[in-house]
């Protein structure tokens, strides 16, 4: 028998129970607040990832309701309407998909550009974006930047599969009409302000999951 058997039917065990409590917990039900599917994230986490320390702050991208969910200390602080690839999820790079799995912030870039500021090459240009001409063929990078580092080899770190050679970041975007739906060409997309909040909030260093669910 393989001997990494048990494990593996644990890990997909936690899954089909995580993707049901997902459902259940955003729900409105008394018996099944957000803080149920914290706590399941964090069950998940523990089993899939025994390694890592998961007792600061995690933000958890879920990619089929199009949210991110700050959580510290395993309590819920934030929800953010966010958006993924409009092509859907992978690794390969070129393929303007959004990656899955656990990643860490690597860097924070943009803490004094103002909000709807324009950052080509991770770099400033001085302009704003009119959100009027922000149409879904222009993917302005604006106001912060959270670059993603993979942490598993293999899935989302080295070779054709590194989400940091593949400039995966959590970035603001002038298209603000595009969140909500599967629209970015890989990169995690936020609203300008939520951005502004979260990279103050969280440090280099925080890990990020993304889920298909």
């Amino acid at each position: 028998m393989d001997a990494l058997r048990p494990r593996r039917l644990i890990l997909a065990a936690f899954a089909i129970l995580f993707s049901t409590a997902f459902a259940l917990a955003l729900t409105p039900h008394p018996e099944h607040p957000k803080q149920g599917l914290v706590d399941m994230l964090l069950e998940y986490l523990e089993a899939r990832y025994p390694a890592e320390d998961l007792q600061g702050d995690i933000l958890y991208v879920s990619v089929l309701r199009q949210s991110m969910f700050h959580v510290r200390s395993g309590q819920l602080l934030s929800e953010y309407r966010i958006a993924t690839a409009k092509a859907g999820l992978g690794e390969q790079e070129d393929s303007y998909r959004t990656p899955t799995g656990l990643h860490r912030i690597s860097e924070k870039i943009g803490a004094e550009v103002p909000p709807l500021g324009i950052l080509k090459d991770r770099r400033f240009t001085g302009e704003l974006a009119d959100p009027d001409f922000a149409g879904v063929d222009k993917d302005w990078i604006t106001s912060r930047i959270l670059w993603l580092d993979g942490l598993e080899p293999g899935v989302n770190q080295g070779g054709r599969v590194d989400s940091h050679a593949r400039y995966i970041y959590i970035h603001g975007t002038a298209n603000e009409r595009s969140l909500g739906t599967a629209s970015s060409q890989g990169c995690v997309r936020m609203y300008n302000a939520d951005v502004i909040e979260l990279f103050d909030r969280v440090p280099v260093g925080t890990l990020v999951v993304i889920l298909d669910n």
